[in-house]
């Protein structure tokens, strides 16, 4: 049986997840908008990913016959002012998910709740990843700079992440 505690705490993740999603349909929206068509394809792929795992929550609450509560989620920025802009905040955004997992997988460990603590060992892993990915992204678009043919080329690059 989980707590009260964790199952408040996981549907609280359910939400931050829902966020993440709609900041990311967003942010892909604005790309398209701008003529960053690999970055908006990228993204949009990313938002299925982070609607995926606020899922994989839902399915553990069910699983483990946990209330879940499905909150509403504020309405994400919508206004950018460049792509690195866009995936600076993403990476800044993902920062903050990795945190809430970790505080999330600190609570379970305190309470002795090992079976949500084995659980979310695969959203620690995840937010490496992602940390990593968007870290690159943001590190690449400030390389390739932002005059001249730079925005294009960085736009290629993130397109070929998505084919991925």
């Amino acid at each position: 049986m989980i707590s009260d505690n964790i199952v408040k705490m996981l549907n609280e993740q359910i939400a931050k997840e829902m966020y993440a999603a709609n900041l990311y349909l967003s942010m892909s929206s604005w790309c398209y908008e701008n003529s960053f068509d690999g970055a908006g394809l990228f993204l949009f792929q990313h938002a299925d990913e982070e609607s995926g795992h606020a899922k994989k929550l839902i399915t553990y609450l069910n699983e483990t016959d946990s209330k879940v509560n499905i909150a509403q989620v504020a309405a994400p920025e919508s206004q950018f002012s460049s792509l690195l802009d866009v995936f600076e905040k993403t990476y800044a955004h993902e920062q903050k998910i990795t945190q809430s997992i970790n505080d999330l997988v600190d609570f379970t460990l305190t309470n002795k709740d090992y079976p949500t603590f084995n659980f979310l060992q695969w959203y620690v892993s995840e937010q490496h990843e992602e940390e990593a990915l968007f870290r690159g992204i943001v590190d690449k678009i400030k390389l390739i700079g932002s005059s001249g043919d730079g925005p294009y080329l960085a736009d290629r690059f993130i397109k070929e992440l998505a084919s991925k």
